[in-house]
């Protein structure tokens, strides 16, 4: 391929922009479009396919129900991580809540787009996570963790904006023994006062849904927290919306703002909302 100043050319001189384009439009014309229909159609189509959508819902809602009832595991060795202020231990890592949600993200000498650029497929999770104070409402703290050291990882959280996410540096053999030292994955943990535990694990494609604040919760032995969700007998629960904040106001003076906006939404229903009484989603 020969380069001009103006515009790619092959070795025969074509516009190898123009034949991509002819390309590019021969495999539009190949793709086989579904049968287009009117908006009416269309809407009841959605609607049948709607039951299905709903059915998964109350399947995933059933899973995470499971998993608030899987055993734990206690953690009984000292880990150690280095932070971007000092060293820290796993219990450290909860940052005083009760539980610590831990990704294994790739970003260390011998990672492809080292020292640049975390793995591919790591930096694809980092930037789908939510803002972290929805989780800390619900008394949970999520971490990156890795094994380049603190300089590198600061430089890489400014260079592509996720200064908001905590991430250490993994000293001992903590990657290993939660198996996350050769694939990213995700660990959850919940503590009784000092004491760790390691309730639950998420790897391969399960990693595809993490980033948001309810998927993360919803791996969590806690749950969502909220008193629509079948947990067991003793799990912390609210109504649901209630919680819900600004993250850059986590701790208002007054109401939370999920909690005033449900209320001016149950005072907009005649005689209240049958739902949202119970404590329901809508």
């Amino acid at each position: 391929m020969t380069m001009t100043s103006e515009k790619p050319t092959d070795v025969k001189g074509n516009d190898m922009n123009k034949e991509n384009g002819n390309k590019n439009m021969k495999k539009k014309k190949d793709m086989k479009i579904p049968k287009v229909v009117s908006s009416q159609e269309w809407k009841s189509a959605r609607q049948k396919l709607l039951v299905k959508e709903k059915k998964l819902t109350r399947a995933r809602d059933a899973l995470a129900a499971e998993r608030r009832r899987m055993p734990w595991v206690a953690v009984k060795k000292n880990y150690g991580f280095d932070g971007p202020k000092s060293k820290a231990s796993l219990l450290d890592l909860f940052d005083g809540r009760r539980q610590l949600i831990v990704y294994r993200a790739f970003f260390e000498p011998g990672v492809k787009g080292w020292p640049e650029h975390a793995c591919v497929g790591c930096s694809m999770v980092a930037d789908q996570v939510a803002h972290p104070a929805h989780l800390n409402a619900r008394d949970t703290t999520l971490v990156f963790a890795s094994r380049a050291r603190q300089t590198d990882i600061e430089r890489l959280k400014a260079r592509m904006g996720w200064q908001f996410i905590p991430w250490y540096t993994i000293t001992d053999g903590f990657d290993k023994d939660f198996g996350v030292d050769e694939w990213h994955g995700t660990n959850a943990f919940i503590r009784d006062g000092d004491r760790v535990f390691r309730t639950y694990f998420i790897d391969n494609r399960g990693d595809e849904q993490m980033g948001n604040t309810w998927n993360y919760l919803d791996i969590t032995a806690l749950g969502r927290q909220e008193k629509w969700e079948d947990s067991p007998k003793g799990h912390p629960q609210t109504p649901p919306y209630e919680w819900w904040i600004w993250h850059d106001e986590p701790n208002p003076d007054s109401d939370k703002p999920g909690l005033v906006q449900l209320r001016a939404y149950q005072d907009s229903l005649k005689g209240g909302d049958a739902k949202t009484e119970r404590g329901e989603r809508i």
